[in-house]
């Protein structure tokens, strides 16, 4: 088992050719809206980007703002930063907004939060912009609508008193989704209420779904199946399928996991769907052709975190591209394997390190990949079937929290604005990525 202590969720200049220079436009920039980017898929699909990072030192900040610790990383919308903290003696978790620019703090929200959850080291959702609201939800199940302007509280949920949810070992996790006039979140409740859809001007219930048997870590997503929107919901007992707009079920896979660890955001490509966990390892699933049904095409054979075939992730979400796959494994291990029937093509402990629950996220932008791994390091890398090459790396942010004899950072980082933003347990800091 998972010690309780030690785990949570469920982190010079810039050069090309030459020394790049640091530009503030944001021009023809994106935003990183919420868990995952624009998209929900944890893809950077801005251009314009270094195509080099320094080979030592750490990276120039355009600034740096204390904050206090958490796990949950930052949003980016319309110019302006959100993230979530805790300050510990005051047994407070808040909500920051901060200038994108100048990292000058515009406003706070902050409220009661005495912590029951395993390792309470600060909020772990990322918050959610959506035109002139900001919706979170803390460790301990506080869930807020939050004026953009100036922080008000629009409406609040208390998943404890409101729907009887019991608190998943690590707190709540999973940053909600916006779908048209709804948010949907993970409540872990009472009759039927794992999943639970607000009208999200107003917070009024308008669906429930699932009955709880441990509401997991994963974040919900919305895919095209066979022509029609399903709401896939992975959760420690099963993968579900829901009609986002009544939560009615479509299809379930049973995939029980140990511990609760359902925390990678599911991978789709075409009508395959690829989840994996750290003790019970990857599933890859087909849905049908219309969309009502779903079947595991291959699935890992072990349930060890030790003895691992395919990959056996922690935190880190798989990249996966159709035909491979790429992910950080239990110890560390950064693999990649074969879409078509999960074997190992390679695995390199370049890009990390070693040992239990060692992590890194892995972020796509064009034709390579940018790392964040848990050391605080930004590496540029390319990943194919053939092996893992590095470009670049430089210290991005320094870890700060102490893990297996390790300082660690978990927190996923945001890449908006032609920069990348970051947190640790000290500071938020934003690095302008921009090349010339």
């Amino acid at each position: 088992m998972l010690r309780s202590s030690n785990i949570c969720l469920l982190a010079g200049l810039l050069c090309g050719s030459a020394i790049a220079a640091f530009s503030g436009s944001r021009t023809f920039a994106d935003d990183w809206p919420q868990w995952g980017g624009p998209q929900r898929d944890l893809v950077w699909r801005e251009s314009g980007i270094v195509n080099q990072l320094p080979g030592s030192g750490t990276l120039p900040r355009t600034w740096s703002t204390p904050i206090g610790e958490g796990y949950g990383g930052p949003s980016v919308a319309d110019g302006r930063v959100y993230v979530m903290d805790r300050l510990r003696d005051e047994q407070l978790e808040r909500v920051l907004c901060l200038d994108a620019e100048t990292g000058d703090i515009i406003w706070k929200h902050d409220y009661e939060a005495r912590y029951t959850v395993s390792y309470p080291a600060g909020p772990r959702c990322t918050p959610v912009i959506d035109g002139d609201r900001v919706y979170v939800v803390g460790a301990m199940g506080h869930m807020f609508c939050l004026s953009v302007a100036d922080g008000s509280v629009l409406w609040k949920r208390n998943f404890v008193d409101d729907f009887g949810t019991q608190l998943p070992t690590w707190g709540m996790v999973a940053s909600p989704l916006i779908d048209g006039d709804q948010v949907i979140t993970l409540v872990g409740g009472s009759d039927n209420s794992l999943v639970v859809s607000f009208e999200k001007t107003s917070g009024k219930e308008l669906w429930r779904a699932l009955q709880d048997t441990g509401v997991g870590y994963a974040p919900p997503v919305i895919f095209e199946f066979g022509g029609r929107q399903q709401l896939i919901v992975w959760h420690p007992e099963a993968v579900s399928s829901l009609d986002p707009a009544t939560g009615k079920p479509i299809w379930e896979l049973p995939y029980p996991v140990r511990a609760g660890l359902s925390i990678a955001t599911p991978r789709k490509f075409g009508n395959l769907l690829f989840v994996a966990s750290f003790y019970n390892g990857p599933r890859m699933i087909e849905v049908s052709g219309d969309g009502s049904s779903a079947r595991i095409v291959w699935s890992g054979n072990s349930d060890s975190e030790i003895r691992t075939d395919g990959v056996h992730p922690i935190m880190c979400t798989p990249w996966f591209d159709g035909k491979n796959i790429y992910s950080v494994c239990s110890y560390g291990q950064l693999r990649c394997l074969d879409a078509s029937n999960g074997n190992r093509l390679w695995e390199t402990f370049e890009s990390t390190g070693q040992g239990r629950w060692w992590n890194a996220f892995i972020v796509p932008q064009g034709d390579r990949f940018f790392i964040h791994n848990e050391q605080g390091d930004l590496i540029i890398a390319s990943l194919s079937p053939a092996g893992y090459e590095e470009t670049s790396r430089a210290k991005l942010i320094e870890p700060t929290r102490p893990v297996q004899r390790r300082m660690t950072i978990w927190s996923h980082p945001a890449f908006a604005m032609k920069s990348v933003f970051a947190r640790n347990d000290k500071e938020i800091i934003r690095v302008n990525l921009a090349a010339d």
